[in-house]
């Protein structure tokens, strides 16, 4: 047996010859004859009729269900795939999919993947577990005789569902609940550890492979992890107890090589033919981003009861403005200069202000519905613990010391700070889910910074020139030359921290800060160490600081036109750029109006701005107004709140 699957995992790293083959995947889980039309209490239920017709949608638009043997078959190059292939999923094998979705199987001869959660299956009676708004006893699921008879007749894979991390466990000092099998349990005071994590995970999948094993004649090969959540290190995991393809719920179009980790079409709210023919053809990627960046300072109280009420607060205000994104701070900046002097998270280096990331994250995310991303610095960490020979300095006329005017950094450079910075890294992915990284406006570098002994000794490894920062200053090519090695050097150690994340949050989108003279003069290079082009090549999404009153601008609307017409000239520069605009004047210290802000994302929309961002929400005071906020910045079909 485990030749056997060491075989199909070696198979799946010689993907040469069709590697460009793809395929779409489909995540359906209950389907009943009873499901309402307009609205049911489990928002993932389909109707039997409507799965027939979109089963019927399938067969008359040339798409063809492929099995897991056919999706291995040509990964081993036996075999190509058909054209518009799809792949039929039914999670956590609930009773209808014997009843209901089984003779439709049959009736179109479709292949389908069916994932069980063992434990369900083998709930003594009088039991139940809770499912959405409903407790689910055991007759609710399929029995082993009805997935035994499912697999024999040919048509039916049955994939694990894990034995029992299909539901949260407490993953935070507030007591939040969160996915099993991604989370550290915390429990009397203390997270769970790596190692016990990993041998809990183990050991479910394990018992799953197991019961699956001994009740249906044969060891599964695919593991569909519970609610689409997963490790990359869990994949690993999977693959060494014998399953080696896995189901997720991230999106977009499949290849070969996605085996380990297949994205599927989740559907929800019964979609009749109409709504379901859309979610094929119509693009999963680059959805229109809307965006707040928030201040987590502002939730935190050492009263936890005003700290409750702030986060109920901001919770309700994304839910009203319907965004898409909040750019969450996960580091603590009280006195407002750019720097962390703590962190919302456990970590190894620095003040824990409160354990609170993890908590507002997740609750964003599940009662706001919106993306997370957290926000953190790329070089901007202050401690006393921190050796000085660390710090960026700047070479100026009295010596070599770090710049008096801007926040306290730590060099790219060094590699003991590049070590911690990286342990930061490591510690956020451990103990927060979000869905993506924004690295701050302090990843930059002047033309005199970094005149570090480290920075130097980098840079003549790479050049060999015997340079010196005041060669620069005489020498215009080799002060280009000085100025992108910077660049550069920030996007590698960005990219080595986004692969850290990545370790945790296989899918994790990035974003980074980008000045706006970065847009408008490519001679900013010099002093900013920031690239627009490079940063399209690089990240997912540039937020762009449009923030005319910081550049102390005249004609702020004239301003936002030249930015946007700037960022069009570059290629994917309107498809990718986060248009972030402020709402608070730092040179008075007064809040911008919303109606000023309003018009300013009309006149960036009028001009091709596709996302569109704002900076600082001051949830607390209701700054920037929500109603006029909410009508140039909301996802809504209509955009004005009903009185």
């Amino acid at each position: 047996m485990l030749r056997g699957a060491l075989s199909i995992i070696l198979s799946l790293v010689a993907w040469s010859a069709h590697a460009g083959q793809s395929f779409m995947a489909i995540a359906y889980h209950d389907v009943r004859s009873d499901v309402a039309a307009d609205y049911d209490p489990d928002p993932l239920a389909v109707s039997t009729q409507n799965l027939a017709a979109h089963f019927a949608w399938l067969h008359h638009h040339g798409y063809t269900p492929v099995s897991i043997d056919d999706l291995i078959a040509a990964a081993h190059g036996e075999r190509p795939l058909p054209e518009k292939a799809v792949l039929l999923t039914f999670d956590d094998g609930l009773k209808s999919v014997y009843t209901d979705v089984f003779p439709l199987l049959k009736i179109f001869k479709y292949p389908a993947v069916v994932s069980v959660v063992s434990d369900w299956i083998e709930m003594p009676p009088g039991q139940t577990v809770d499912y959405g708004e409903r407790q689910l006893a055991r007759d609710d699921f399929i029995s082993w005789a009805e997935a035994r008879e499912m697999r024999a007749s040919g048509l039916v894979e049955i994939a694990s569902h894990s034995a029992d991390l299909h539901r949260g466990i407490v993953a935070n000092p507030q007591a939040n609940s969160m996915p099993a099998a991604v989370s550290r349990a915390y429990l009397d005071g203390r997270y769970e550890s790596y190692e016990a994590f990993h041998a809990r995970i183990a050991f479910d999948l394990a018992r799953s492979v197991k019961a699956i094993r001994t009740a249906v004649g044969s060891a599964p090969r695919v593991m569909t992890w519970p609610y689409g959540k997963y490790l990359s290190s869990s994949l690993d995991l999977a693959a060494s107890h014998g399953m080696p393809v896995s189901l997720t719920l991230d999106t977009g179009i499949n290849t070969l090589p996605d085996l380990a980790r297949i994205r599927r079409i989740l559907i929800r709210e019964n979609p009749g033919i109409y709504e379901f023919s859309a979610e094929l053809l119509l693009p999963q990627d680059n959805p229109i981003v809307r965006a707040a960046q928030v201040d987590l300072d502002y939730v935190y109280d050492e009263d936890p009861v005003q700290q409750k009420a702030n986060l109920d607060a901001l919770i309700e205000r994304i839910k009203e403005l319907q965004i898409s994104h909040v750019f969450l701070q996960a580091f603590a900046d009280p006195d407002a200069d750019g720097a962390a002097d703590a962190l919302y998270f456990p970590n190894r280096h620095l003040p824990v202000r409160a354990d609170l990331f993890s908590r507002v994250a997740w609750q964003l995310k599940t009662r706001s519905d919106v993306r997370v991303y957290a926000w953190m610095p790329l070089l901007a960490f202050r401690s006393k613990e921190f050796d000085p020979a660390w710090q960026v300095v700047e070479q100026s006329a009295d010596g070599r010391k770090p710049d008096p005017d801007s926040e306290s950094r730590l060099s790219p450079f060094h590699p003991e700070a590049r070590r911690v910075i990286r342990e930061i890294y490591q510690d956020l992915a451990t103990y927060a889910d979000f869905d993506g990284i924004l690295f701050h406006d302090d990843g930059r570098l002047n033309e005199n910074e970094d005149a570090s002994a480290a920075a130097m000794d980098s840079y003549r490894r790479q050049f060999g020139d015997d340079f010196e920062i005041s060669l620069a200053h005489d020498d215009p090519e080799l002060g280009k030359r000085w100025s992108r090695f910077k660049t550069r050097t920030l996007i590698d150690f960005g990219n080595e921290l986004i692969w850290i994340l990545r370790q945790q949050q296989p899918e994790l989108k990035t974003a980074r800060n980008l000045f706006a003279p970065a847009a408008l003069d490519e001679s900013s290079e010099t002093w900013l160490a920031q690239s627009l082009d490079l940063f399209l090549e690089s990240y997912d999404y540039v937020v762009l600081m449009a923030m005319p009153y910081l550049e102390n601008d005249d004609d702020p609307d004239r301003y936002l036109e030249r930015l946007a017409v700037a960022v069009a000239r570059h290629d994917g520069g309107l498809e990718r750029t986060i248009f972030e605009l402020q709402a608070i004047d730092w040179r008075t210290g007064t809040a911008i109006p919303a109606t000023i802000l309003y018009r300013q994302m009309r006149r960036l929309q009028a001009a091709g701005v596709k996302h569109l961002a704002y900076y600082p929400d001051d949830f607390v005071a209701d700054r920037p107004a929500l109603d006029q906020l909410r009508q140039g910045i909301s996802l809504a079909d209509y955009p004005f709140r009903h009185r």
